[in-house]
């Protein structure tokens, strides 16, 4: 008898193997079932246009199996691209609030609920659902850029640099860090130019040259604050740098240096600058041809202009060639056709753009250190060839 027992024992333990297998098949198709029926009514009710009963499905089957979570986050992303940011919103705030989603998960669905809160114009949400993603390794560059992108439009330039010395900090420096720390403080500075407090203006546009040697932004903003108080001197040892960061801001920094050249009388500095600087740009060579007018005569002004458009022609160029012709010929029959043709030279020149992105292309006559479209720093550059420099 004990011998027929010991042979029982194997069946015994491979029929209560067989039979717990098949309770667990049991309960997974059961669960299947639950969860294609969910599926089906929620599809339903979608195709059927009620959303809402669509989204309470949803957040029912969260409670089912936590393994739909992607699926959830796929339709509340759905429902955002849609405009529905409401319905996005409850669905990736369900999923945040779940205790038992792994952390990935939980972070993926805090940087759509953050992107919801944006779109629906809710920033202070949105910056506390980014600032807890900033010790996230995979979206700690995205909640940077939305945190960037937050400060700018409410215009908390502390905040931003307090954050930019976080990334520092904590990631490294890098050159798009610097960039953006050097406008955030132009930025600053221009808030107190606004109030009269140049002096305090002078320390932030010192820490922006600080934070980004490449800058041009600050060297401008102090030559024109020098200029404001008439030291003419001081704004023409400041702009001269423009070109030494980038020689595309050159034409920026010569109308203010030969404005200090004439309020000064002192035209040997500026001569030496267009020396070297003068087939740079457009500006820089019709300056200089406004010297040779000055110190020799209008005809060889007119004469080095002319050889100058041949090489490299611009609107700008044309109509002060246009200029010195008119002057030069005086009330003859030609002298009013000429005035006529600049004119219409001046009104083309002012209806076309000076500056474009070379991001995304915008393109317009004032001029923006953020671009407008992109919300890119430092992209918004003065235009090259026939319509510009």
């Amino acid at each position: 008898m004990l011998e027929l027992l010991f042979l029982l024992l194997p069946v015994a333990a491979g029929y209560g193997w067989v039979m717990g297998r098949n309770s667990v098949r049991q309960a997974q198709r059961k669960q299947s079932r639950i969860l294609s029926r969910h599926y089906y009514k929620g599809l339903n009710f979608l195709l059927s246009d009620q959303p809402d009963k669509a989204v309470d499905i949803l957040i029912k089957m969260i409670d089912v199996n936590t393994g739909t979570v992607e699926t959830h986050i796929a339709m509340g992303n759905f429902f955002r691209h849609r405009g529905e940011l409401d319905r996005a919103i409850r669905i990736h705030q369900n999923l945040v609030s779940r205790e038992e989603l792994a952390p990935e998960l939980k972070a993926q669905a805090l940087k759509e609920l953050g992107r919801d809160y944006i779109l629906s114009g809710f920033l202070e949400r949105a910056e506390s659902a980014f600032l807890q993603l900033l010790d996230s390794d995979k979206f700690y560059i995205e909640a940077q850029q939305q945190l960037f992108n937050i400060y700018q439009t409410t215009k908390e330039w502390d905040r931003a640099i307090e954050l930019a010395e976080k990334m520092v900090e904590n990631h490294g420096d890098s050159d798009d860090i610097c960039l953006r720390v050097a406008h955030f403080y132009c930025e600053q500075a221009n808030v107190l130019r606004s109030k009269g407090e140049n002096k305090n203006v002078e320390k932030l546009l010192q820490k922006a040259v600080m934070a980004d040697p490449k800058a041009v932004r600050p060297w401008l903003m102090l030559g024109e604050i020098c200029i404001a108080s008439e030291e003419y001197k001081q704004a023409f040892i400041y702009l001269v740098e423009v070109p030494k960061r980038d020689v595309t801001w050159l034409s920026e920094a010569v109308p203010l240096m030969e404005q200090c050249a004439e309020r000064t009388q002192n035209w040997a500095p500026f001569e030496e600058v267009l020396e070297q600087y003068w087939q740079q740009c457009a500006t820089a060579y019709l300056a200089k041809s406004r010297m040779m007018a000055r110190q020799l005569s209008d005809a060889d002004a007119s004469e080095f202009l002319f050889q100058q458009l041949r090489r490299s022609p611009t609107m700008k160029g044309f109509n002060q060639l246009l200029g010195l012709y008119i002057k030069t010929g005086g009330k003859e029959s030609g002298g009013k056709s000429l005035k006529l043709l600049q004119n219409l030279v001046e009104e083309q020149i002012l209806r076309r753009p000076k500056y474009r992105c070379s991001s995304c292309g915008f393109s317009g006559r004032s001029l923006h250190w953020l671009c407008p479209s992109c919300k890119k720093w430092g992209v918004v550059k003065p235009i090259k060839g026939l319509d510009g420099e």
